[in-house]
């Protein structure tokens, strides 16, 4: 067969094939153009999730009336014009493919106007050979319309009928455009979105200006549990990184990953590398295969990302991939870490009188501590004071801690003295004692339920402690820094373990020996695809070496880092933590229990265990009377 040359309009349509998969690549085209144009305020309508009409209005700066048909010709686009305009990339859109790709598997009208022109200009496209259409869109004819651009799509995929049948039901085409639309509208706070179908309007979203209308915008978005359990982040990285957003709380977890939207310099991407450094930095703190929620924005120069590696836009290529992954990752590992019981409760108040406890009662599974111990821990006058005190730093010591671990013990950025111990201790301990106090956000402890549980009144309700849990993540963590602090000692191999590779892994472990030493892996090439470990760290010497070493090469391969060896080193000291921890029903004191609220308050990542379970809940006083229908 001899070579040809296609039509114009089956190059339009093999284009499509790459740029238009169903309505909802249609509204995601659209609606860039809009806001590359400068809209702040952009106005979607459906038909049958869009397989009859996508019709897309936005307040922008319009296209002048001669230039519309040549909007309608493929790669005519205003936003680049040289080979280095492609390098740094700013807009959403920038291929010129979207319209003339739309217009070749539908019937299309484009009305517009700019703010020079009094009145707008409309054109319709018709696909060569269809309705006796030529290929070409007809002249420009005066229209109505406010500054701005409207692009109404018609009857999708009506001239290829083999593509329409692909297509899914209008409910599921229209939720699929929906999602897509409230993702742009993540991407863009500050300008207004509404969506209609069926006449209906399902999503009207005014434009935020401030962090308070951002908040909310968010909760409209991705719902009121993501809005309770998000946080606010704000890095500065290196080279000009940014990465701010909303990330939600390990505790609020999924099933699936359908609610974790990253972007990149406002553009809605998928990528391995973050989502690898994602996945890291969350590590011990989410249960099994739970998936995490966020909102991330991800700031970096244009010239250090290639956008243009996919036809949707949805794919980039960083320039270096390792750089991005390491801020990513040490960054949110760092957020997460620093989030305290003191961000999850009420602000600190005031206890001007301490309500009298009520005696014990026995059959309810608590403990019931004999009246000279009840002394001790609740009594009111300050000759008691010395001996809670005693009791209490005996609990901080029983539970691991060399000093107490308190935010009341001294000023930021002092070491206590004995006096400021003392006196810190005693407050903890003997509340009841104090006439005016801060409460601190786990409240102070008043019973142990079943042996498992530690009972606490806060300044707002209740609070609920595993005790084993939470324990085994303070634990967890101290050995992790006395592990880190300490150089990472090799543990000599008595038998070398040599490993096959490829070429290229074995190069990249020739580029990499001083950092898999400082991993503790001791590792030499001893063939053009060979490579022979010689010593492991070790507190893991009894680890698979080979596999081990496969796993780090791997990494570095695909994301230029690796904490295979950090995660492998971790998950031994968290089964040591496992073992070294509270066990569930052993009494615990009213000291004990003191000490532990008190540890948990200052401990990184202590609203998990381990293993990713909750360590505490709440109840606070507004959900404690619905539980009794007070106040009803």
């Amino acid at each position: 067969m001899s070579i040809q040359r296609l039509p114009d309009h089956l190059v339009n349509q093999i284009a499509a094939g790459e740029v238009v998969e169903r309505p909802a690549s249609i509204v995601k085209e659209l609606v860039e153009n809009a806001l590359d144009a400068g809209a702040r305020a952009i106005r979607v309508e459906l038909e049958q999730g869009g397989l009859e009409r996508i019709r897309i209005r936005d307040d922008g700066h319009g296209i002048a009336p001669a230039q519309l048909p040549l909007a309608l010709t493929r790669h005519a686009t205003s936003k680049i014009s040289s080979l280095e305009d492609l390098s740094s990339v700013a807009s959403m859109g920038f291929r010129g493919e979207a319209l003339p790709s739309v217009a070749s598997v539908s019937r299309l009208e484009l009305t517009s106007r700019t703010d020079v022109h009094e009145h707008g200009a409309r054109v319709a496209y018709v696909a060569e050979g269809i309705d006796g259409g030529s290929g070409e869109s007809s002249a420009p004819q005066p229209a109505p319309h406010p500054v701005g651009t409207t692009v109404d799509v018609r009857s999708l995929f009506y001239n290829v009928p083999a593509r329409r049948k692909f297509l899914r039901t209008a409910r599921t085409e229209f939720g699929r455009c929906d999602a897509v639309l409230r993702t742009l509208a993540l991407a863009y706070p500050g300008v207004g979105v509404q969506l209609v179908h069926n006449g209906k309007t399902v999503l009207d979203l005014v434009a935020a200006n401030d962090d308070a209308s951002e908040d909310q915008r968010v909760r409209k978005v991705l719902g009121a549990a993501f809005g309770d359990a998000a946080r606010r982040v704000s890095i500065d990285g290196p080279d000009g990184m940014t990465l701010e957003g909303w990330v939600a709380e390990p505790a609020f977890s999924r099933a699936q990953g359908d609610m974790q939207h990253f972007f990149v310099n406002r553009r809605s991407v998928r990528d391995r590398v973050v989502a690898n450094a994602v996945r890291q930095a969350f590590g011990d703190l989410m249960y099994h295969q739970r998936h995490p929620a966020f909102v991330l924005f991800l700031g970096i120069n244009p010239e250090a990302v290639d956008v243009n590696v996919h036809p949707g836009k949805q794919e980039v290529r960083f320039r270096d991939s390792a750089s991005v992954h390491g801020f990513v990752r040490r960054s949110l590992k760092d957020f997460l870490a620093a989030i305290s019981p003191a961000d999850n409760t009420a602000s600190p108040v005031t206890i001007v009188e301490q309500t009298p406890r009520m005696p014990q009662q026995s059959g309810l599974g608590l403990e019931s501590p004999d009246p000279v111990s009840a002394s001790r821990a609740y009594g009111a006058g300050t000759a008691n004071i010395g001996s809670s005190a005693r009791q209490q730093f005996a609990g901080f010591q029983k539970l691991g801690a060399a000093t107490p671990i308190s935010p009341y013990a001294s000023a930021p950025g002092q070491a206590p003295d004995s006096a400021q111990m003392r006196d810190a201790v005693a407050e903890a301990a003997d509340p009841g004692a104090v006439q005016a106090q801060e409460s601190p956000p786990l409240g102070f402890a008043v019973a142990h339920l079943h042996g498992v549980y530690v009972l606490a009144q806060s300044a707002t309700g209740m609070v609920i402690v595993d005790a084993h849990a939470a324990h085994e993540r303070i634990v967890y963590e101290r050995l992790k820094v006395a592990y880190r602090e300490g150089a990472v000692r090799i543990q000599s191999l008595l038998v070398p373990v040599v490993v096959d590779v490829g070429e290229a892994e074995a190069d990249r472990a020739d580029q990499e020996v001083e950092s898999l030493a400082q991993l503790g892996l001791e590792v030499n090439r001893t063939g053009p695809e060979r490579l022979t470990i010689r010593g492991v760290p070790a507190l893991l010497g009894t680890a698979d070496a080979a596999a081990l070493l496969r796993d780090v090469l791997s990494d570095l391969m695909a994301h230029g880092s690796s904490e295979r060896v950090r995660d492998a080193m971790d998950r031994v000291l968290s089964t040591m933590a496992c073992h070294g921890s509270v066990r569930a029903n052993r009494a615990l004191t009213i000291p004990e229990m003191n000490a532990l609220l008190r540890q948990i308050e200052s401990t990184p990542n202590s609203g998990q265990c381990n293993h990713g379970r909750p360590t505490w809940t709440t109840l606070d006083m507004k959900a404690l009377d619905a539980l009794f229908m007070r106040g009803r």
